[in-house]
C-alpha cells in the first residue's frame, strides 16, 4: 500500500476511516458500537446496495500498534481474521489473512463470496489511503 504503515492502521483503528472502506463495493456501514481494545466488541451494519442489511459483530483479540489487529467474527459466518502492517521503505504491506471455523461444506458456499468481497474491500482501503496521503502531504486540488 502506498501509505506509511501509522496511516495505514489508522484508517483499520478510526471509525471515521473504517466506515468508508469496510465492505464490498457498494455497501455501506453504520457502526453501532467500537472498542478498540483486547475483549472490545465491534458491532456494525453491512448495508448492500439493494438494501439488504447484514448485522455484524466482531470481538477484538489482540491490538498491537501498528503492528498487527486479530477480531473474531462472531455471527455467522465465523472466522478469525489477522491484520498484519510491515513498513517497507516507507510504504505498508498489509497481510490480511482469515480461518473460517465454519464446516467444509458450509465454507464452500460461504468463499463464493467471501473472497471477492474481501478483495473490494481491501481495493476501498486502498483508494481511501490515496486520498488521505494526498490530504496529509498536501497535494489536493482545491
Amino acid at each position: 500500500m502506498e501509505a506509511p504503515r501509522d496511516l495505514a492502521f489508522e484508517a483499520w483503528t478510526k471509525p471515521e476511516h473504517l466506515s468508508k472502506w469496510w465492505g464490498p463495493q457498494g455497501f455501506t456501514s453504520t457502526f453501532q458500537k467500537f472498542e478498540l481494545q483486547p475483549g472490545g466488541t465491534w458491532e456494525f451494519v453491512m448495508h448492500s446496495p439493494d438494501g439488504v442489511d447484514f448485522p455484524n459483530t466482531n470481538v477484538f483479540d489482540e491490538i498491537v500498534q501498528p503492528e498487527r489487529i486479530v477480531f473474531r467474527h462472531t455471527v455467522f459466518p465465523h472466522f478469525v481474521a489477522k491484520a498484519t502492517f510491515e513498513e517497507i521503505n516507507g510504504q505498508t504491506k498489509l497481510t490480511y489473512r482469515t480461518v473460517f471455523e465454519e464446516t467444509e461444506a458450509v465454507f464452500e458456499k460461504v468463499k463464493t463470496y467471501a473472497a471477492p468481497g474481501a478483495e473490494q474491500t481491501l481495493d476501498r482501503l486502498e483508494e481511501l489511503l490515496a486520498q488521505l496521503v494526498n490530504r496529509t502531504s498536501g497535494h489536493s486540488q482545491q
